[in-house]
């Protein structure tokens, strides 16, 4: 406690000696003077109450030092209030932490006094990644050139958000300024530079006229449509294309000829392109209205030549545009084809006449491809021959009838499954034949043979609907059974088996002498599990002319459609019991059935 009592006393003296008040003779640390000293040294400004106590006391010499002291302190204040308004009016980021003593301090204060700044003080702000502080720096600089073309260096303020900057740089356009703006320069006694605005306004004046006339401008406009269409007729005689606001604008206010005009330059700046991009440049003729324009416009479509622009451009030795619009076609009808469309007659025609069989080789592939999937032919490998499938499903594709024996012969080769996709459309191509041609001749062996192929195709019902007859006007024996015998079989199709039965039987009745009727009645009976009648019927056929390879087809036929597991065990055992050599093919039946049990 002793030490303190002596340190503040210490202290006391210090002080007394600092501000020159020795001569008060209280020294205890008690004293207001204490109090007032300590509180002037951190600099804490004083009371009027404590100013009229130093008076009292008549500390003069300590009064002016303090008075000196706090003025300083107040200065010291007003200099951070002006530098801190310089960095943000200079844009200085605030993370920027700078003292007084910074470098930047005077920078920033030179750049508000004399509005410029040497090399090497751009430099230290670039340095310190002051951007904004050096874009505003380069604004002003601007500024001053623009106050210096412009006559209104007797401006002082240079802040790049003077009124001023707006308006010359407006001036520095040929913008025009606003009545507000034209005050503002008359109010601040700029009249040089009005004079320099009013002079652009005539000669905008003038040249707004020469522009009317020059793009059929007729009409009288009100003031506030007058800066639109100048702007407009201003780009127009820059050769720019004007946007569809202004394309707009001008329908809006009828200037139909303006945008005749309009339509035209841009067509022209059209043209030009062309006959750049297409190799045509030495054409003169730069009018739209000339033919190589329609040209190179459908080229640009995409949309294939003419033979007559072929040889309008062959006339003006435009070769090389001929080449672009071959090679361009070309690629469209590539594309078409990796696209999955079909090439038309005339795109082949012309593929060939310029020799680009390639794609033409690569559009039948693809379409060898697409039409393998369509007839589901398997093709593992992609060693399926080209020809004939190719041909085949193109003609089916065409509804054109293929050759039978083809057909025939693709089946024994096993290159074909007899009830594929491809024999299926072969099929119904000739049931529909024979029963156009019935309707077409009323020649009745027509009959037979469609009803035949919708049987073959898998739709007994077309046969059954196509047979349905009165027979009784049939003289034709031969004739009446034949249609009575696949009328039969497509019941037979459908397991209709007793009316199947009864169609047979009266085949039989028309004509004894046919082993077609035995043939269908086996096998209807071995369908009705009766195989020993159905043997019987068959021996009978054979004894008519039937051969036993139709025969065996024929029992094949019933145990290949044979659904139920257990009638197609029976008449495997049956087969086998009977003649296990001839039906040893029935032994894969028999295990297949055996592996499923």
């Amino acid at each position: 406690m002793e030490k303190e009592s002596e340190n503040r006393l210490k202290h006391f003296a210090a002080l007394k000696s600092k501000y020159q008040a020795i001569k008060y003779q209280d020294s205890s640390p008690e004293s207001l003077l204490y109090l007032i000293l300590r509180k002037v040294d951190l600099g804490i400004k004083l009371t009027e109450l404590e100013f009229d106590w130093l008076r009292k006391q008549e500390l003069c010499q300590t009064l002016e030092i303090i008075w000196l002291e706090q003025r300083r302190t107040e200065e010291a204040k007003r200099l951070e209030a002006d530098f801190y308004y310089l960095k943000t009016n200079y844009k200085v980021p605030n993370h920027c932490d700078l003292s007084l003593t910074s470098f930047l301090y005077p920078i920033l204060w030179k750049l508000k006094a004399e509005n410029q700044l040497s090399d090497s003080e751009i430099k230290f702000l670039k340095d310190n990644n002051l951007e904004k502080t050096v874009d505003i720096v380069e604004e002003i600089k601007r500024f001053n050139t623009l106050k210096a073309k412009y006559q209104a260096t007797k401006h002082q303020d240079s802040s790049p958000n003077s009124p001023l900057y707006q308006i010359l740089k407006k001036l520095e356009i040929t913008e025009r300024l606003s009545d507000e703006e034209a005050n503002w320069l008359y109010n601040e006694e700029l009249l040089e530079t009005l004079e320099i605005f009013l002079q652009q306004e005539a000669a905008r004046k003038a040249e707004f006229a020469s522009l009317k006339t020059k793009y059929q401008v007729n009409k009288q406009l009100d003031s506030v449509s007058e800066l639109p269409l100048y702007r407009i007729l201003q780009k127009l005689d820059a050769d720019k294309k004007l946007i569809n606001s202004e394309i707009y604008w001008l329908e809006q206010h009828d200037f139909t000829e303006t945008i005749s005009i309009a339509n035209e330059l841009e067509q022209k700046r059209e043209f030009a392109v062309l006959k750049a991009k297409y190799k045509a440049t030495q054409y003169e003729d730069s009018s739209p209205s000339s033919h190589l324009y329609k040209v190179l416009k459908t080229l640009m479509s995409e949309n294939q030549l003419s033979e007559q622009d072929i040889n309008f451009l062959q006339n003006n030795k435009l070769s090389e545009t001929i080449a672009i619009a071959h090679q361009k076609y070309a690629s469209t009808l590539r594309f078409k084809v990796e696209s999955g469309e079909l090439l038309s007659d005339s795109e082949i025609d012309w593929l060939k006449h310029n020799q680009r069989e390639d794609i033409i080789t690569f559009a039948k592939q693809k379409h060898f491809t697409t039409l393998k999937k369509k007839y589901a032919l398997v093709d593992i490998g992609n060693q399926l021959p080209f020809e004939p499938f190719y041909t085949i499903m193109l003609k089916l594709e065409k509804k054109e009838r293929l050759d039978p024996l083809l057909v025939v012969q693709l089946i024994e080769e096993k290159l074909l499954s007899r009830y594929g996709k491809i024999p299926i459309a072969h099929y119904k191509l000739e049931a529909d034949f024979y029963e156009q041609e019935f309707k077409r001749t009323g020649h009745k062996w027509h009959i037979p043979n469609a009803s035949s192929y919708w049987r073959k195709a898998d739709e007994p019902e077309r046969a059954l609907q196509l047979t349905n007859l009165d027979l009784s006007n049939i003289r034709e024996s031969n004739l009446k059974s034949a249609i009575l015998v696949t009328r039969g079989a497509a019941f037979r199709d459908i397991d209709e088996l007793d009316n199947a039965e009864k169609c047979a039987k009266k085949a039989i009745e028309s004509h004894p002498q046919s082993y077609q009727p035995y043939t269908l009645l086996g096998a209807i009976y071995y369908d009705k599990r009766e195989y020993s009648t159905g043997d019987y019927y068959f021996e009978e056929a054979v004894k008519r002319g039937a051969k036993t390879e139709e025969i065996d087809d024929e029992i094949k036929r019933v145990v290949r459609t044979t659904k139920d597991e257990i009638k197609l065990q029976e008449v495997v055992n049956y087969l086998l019991k009977k003649d296990s050599q001839r039906y040893a093919w029935a032994k894969t039946y028999l295990k297949k059935s055996k592996n499923q049990a």
